[in-house]
């Protein structure tokens, strides 16, 4: 049971909030006199300088100056301290790529639509990527067509919103309005020369026999021709409600910045001469890039006025994602090709077909100067995986190529009531006062799927014959199938008063009672100062806590590896089950934070400066612990039931963290006169996190010696250096009569890609990513852009330069730590229509 409770005091002001990037005129005014409800308060502000925590705000217009296509992608390039991080060949997270915000994991961070939480995704990210080990809400299912504005908290708030806010909070608003509408379309593909990655011109043999290669400039390539059509449409509720509608579909080609593969793919003669096949064999044999997919989704938002004050809402969604990626390239002569079926050797493919499905329905009013609303929302995510164009090696000619392999579903059920009202105390001001509960049910299935994608046949000596499973990836057997549930009952209360004319005091707290694992309380205390006109100062202090997803505690998988030729079955077990207790599991509990944040802000006519600095401290962050191998480890495992298992791992609170950092931003507003309006923005994140403490081995691991280590070098390193030490947001943009342009330049800061062996770390040097967006307004009603992202070609440093020539760096000649795209430079036009 965690006993974290309420750490109280801080000092703090702020007579804004502003967006990280620069807003025109008519945008600030019309965000500082509508009264809005602001993140981090449920207080209603008439501006969102009342806020007394760090709050972005970012609006249509800032979403559309860009040629960025997904939702992550655009958050990446307007608010430094979110990243959205390169992944390449890494299964199921290629697909549904994770964001982060302040460097935390992606489950750090509490995603609402409309104020209301919003259900994460079924993908358990396994690989080694940045956000391995976590489950996160799947941004990129949200069109932009269907956005009002995005407000993006930059403070811990469990006390406030419950389990996940400890990074923060985005909050996406809906379009309301009941009339009018737009529809948009957007084309564009990739025009990219591949810096240090040669175009092959021809392949020989050398006067040795060996395969030699002759290369030519770096390699120009276009790909990933993308097709986004999105349209918005709002309509009138007899005169007392509305309905908003919105839709997107996009179709986005698959990119591939593979390397030439140098290494021999057919086997030599018994003269050890080379097979005339190499000479005209497929040397970009792999996928090494985005996937291809097709999206589309549907949105809806609607209200309605009833009698008596009262007023029912509901929005919802629907969307489904097919997805294909590339997994390594299998060579003619590979232990795990069957030649009989590929004799040229074959690229294993992952496709994807996941739905997600969302709905809210809730009633507001008020009654005796109490203002109240009562909701419930249902949300699920289905992760369903295939593999094509492969074979289950066991199986041999008789394997099918392509394989169900099953499902990850995960849904969530909310109930949620709150009311708030004022109280006079006597104090300076009423005292703003907030109390509600909240109750929420979860489910975590794996289904599983058709035997040949996990099988593996064994000889007469119970001894595998070869790799068992769908080659790339296996499926889920009948021992992996899972299907979990949990609730948790939620209690909280928020107090928000003026102790003087200038000084706001904000206190919350929040109990949650957990079935599976126990209860915790948090709190926060928020505060703001205004100095003069010009200078406010703002703080917070708050505890936090994120509970284990049901994925973390449930998930379990056991799939075949082959290593230097020998099959090793690999598991992955909950941590109650027999094999990981008797490997040091024990039973998980929720991660516990202290945030502090404290900042000011100074305004002067058109000037703006924002700074807020931060420090998280972060107790039994969940891990993923190294994948447990050796004969000690196999006879264990045989004593605990599970004979075919050679390695194991398991989550484990394994780590204690810190992450300190600083905020800034800075904004400008010219008017030029008869030259139009240039508004200029930097906004800039300093952020570095620190591995304080690792938790002692487990006894049944530290028994078997010091080469037995749960949680070791690398997977601290992806933890400290995996995402920028500090990220530059520039942003200009010039409106003059009906041109708008806009350039946004955005510097990642260095970054590593870690190994086991510190020597074979590669270092990613800081770039500069810029982005162009020029529009012509025709008139009212039709818009049109050009522009590119990445206008100037770069990439991270390849990796031959970077850590040495392999064969392997010759495939894949980039990072996939890399913290930007990997793909080149972006052009595409768009047009738009509003009515």
């Amino acid at each position: 049971m965690s006993k974290l409770a309420l750490l109280t005091t801080s000092i703090g002001a702020a007579l804004s909030s502003f967006t990280a990037i620069a807003e025109s005129k008519e945008q600030h005014a019309q965000l500082t006199t509508e009264v809005i409800e602001v993140t981090g308060t449920r207080r209603s502000l008439r501006s969102i300088s009342e806020s007394t925590v760090p709050v972005d705000i970012i609006g249509i217009d800032e979403m559309q100056s860009s040629g960025q296509m997904e939702l992550s992608q655009v958050l990446t390039t307007l608010i430094p301290s979110f990243n959205f991080p390169n992944s390449q060949l890494a299964d199921g997270t290629d697909h549904a790529r994770p964001a982060v915000l302040r460097g935390l994991a992606p489950d750090h961070t509490l995603v609402l639509i409309n104020g209301k939480r919003r259900h994460a995704g079924a993908l358990l990210n396994l690989n080694g990527t940045v956000g391995r080990g976590s489950s996160a809400v799947d941004l990129n299912t949200i069109p932009t067509a269907a956005i009002k504005r995005i407000e993006v908290l930059r403070d811990g708030a469990a006390a406030q919103y419950g389990s996940d806010a400890i990074a923060g909070v985005i909050n996406i608003i809906l379009k309301d309005a009941d009339q009018g509408g737009s529809v948009s379309l957007t084309y564009g593909q990739n025009d990219t020369q591949m810096a240090g990655s040669a175009q092959l011109l021809e392949t020989y043999s050398d006067e040795q026999g060996d395969l030699a290669f002759k290369k030519g400039s770096d390699r120009r390539v276009k790909d990933g021709e993308t097709t986004t059509l999105s349209a918005n449409l709002g309509l009138s509720l007899f005169e007392q409600g509305f309905i908003n509608l919105s839709g997107e579909l996009r179709d986005k080609n698959a990119t591939n910045r593979s390397g030439i593969d140098q290494r021999e793919q057919y086997s030599r003669d018994d003269n050890g001469t080379l097979d005339p096949r190499e000479f005209n064999a497929q040397r970009y044999n792999h996928r090494f890039g985005k996937p291809d997919l097709k999206d589309y989704a549907l949105f809806y938002n609607a209200g309605y006025t009833l009698d008596n004050d009262l007023s029912l809402y509901s929005f919802g969604s629907y969307s489904q994602r097919e997805g294909n990626s590339g997994g390594f390239f299998r060579r003619p002569k590979d232990s795990r090709n069957v030649s009989d079926v590929y004799p040229d050797g074959f690229l294993p493919q992952i496709e994807s077909d996941v739905k997600d499905f969302s709905f809210a329905l809730g009633l507001s009013g008020t009654h005796n100067n109490w203002d109240y609303d009562i909701s419930t929302s249902y949300g699920q995510n289905d992760f369903a995986f295939s593999v094509v164009n492969s074979i289950n090696t066991s199986m041999g000619a008789q394997s099918p190529t392509e394989f169900d392999n099953g499902s990850l579903i995960y849904d969530q059920w909310l109930v949620n009531a709150q009311a708030k009202t004022d109280f006079d105390l006597g104090l300076y001001d009423d005292v703003f006062f907030t109390i509600g509960a909240e109750y929420r049910k979860e489910n975590y299935k794996i289904q599983a799927g058709e035997q040949a994608s996990y099988l593996t046949v064994l000889d007469s000596q119970g001894v595998p014959v070869a790799a068992g499973g769908a080659q790339v990836l296996a499926g889920f057997s009948p021992a992996s199938a899972v299907d979990e549930t949990r609730n948790n009952i939620a209690l909280f209360a928020e107090f928000d008063t003026y102790l003087s004319e200038n000084w706001n005091l904000v206190f919350a707290t929040r109990f949650e009672d957990y079935n599976d694992f126990g209860s915790t309380l948090t709190g926060k205390l928020a505060s703001r100062y205004v100095f003069n006109e010009n200078l406010s100062f703002r703080g917070a202090l708050s505890s936090g806590f994120r509970a284990p997803s049901l994925a973390q505690t449930s998930y379990k998988s056991i799939a075949t590896v082959f290593e230097d030729g020998q099959p090793n079955e690999v598991g992955l077990f909950p941590v109650d089950t027999t094999a990981a207790k008797a490997l040091g599991a024990k039973p998980l509990e929720a991660e516990e934070s202290v945030n502090i944040t404290a900042g000011f802000i100074y305004e002067y006519d058109n000037f703006s400066l924002t700074l807020d600095a931060y420090q998280i401290d972060i107790d039994d962050r969940i891990v993923l612990s190294e994948n447990l191998s050796g004969p000690a480890v196999e006879t264990i495992l045989q004593t605990a039931g599970e004979n075919n298992v050679q390695r194991v791992r398991y989550f484990t609170n394994a780590i204690d963290s810190s992450t300190r950092g600083v905020d800034i931003v800075a904004t400008y507003g010219f008017d030029l006169e008869a030259l139009g309006m240039l508004n200029l923005s930097v906004a800039v994140n300093f952020n570095d996190t620190e591995v304080t403490n690792v938790k002692a081995n487990p006894t049944e691991l530290s028994d078997l010696g010091e080469d037995y280590q749960y949680f070791a070098r690398r997977e601290i390193a992806r933890f400290e250096d995996a995402t920028p030490k500090d990220k530059w947001n520039l942003v200009a943009t010039w409106r003059f009569e009906q041109w708008t342009s806009t350039v946004k330049a955005t510097r990642y800061g260095e970054v590593q890609d870690p190994s086991s062996n510190i020597d074979n770390d590669e270092v990613l040097a800081a770039k500069w990513i810029t982005d162009l967006d020029i529009a012509y307004r025709v008139n009212e009603q039709w818009r049109l852009a050009i522009g590119a992202n990445n206008v100037f070609d770069q990439y991270p440093q390849d990796t031959v330069g970077n850590i040495g020539f392999s064969n392997f760096n010759q495939i894949f000649p980039y990072s996939a730590f890399s913290a930007y795209n990997t793909d080149g430079r972006f052009v595409y036009a768009k047009v738009s229509m509003t009515f």
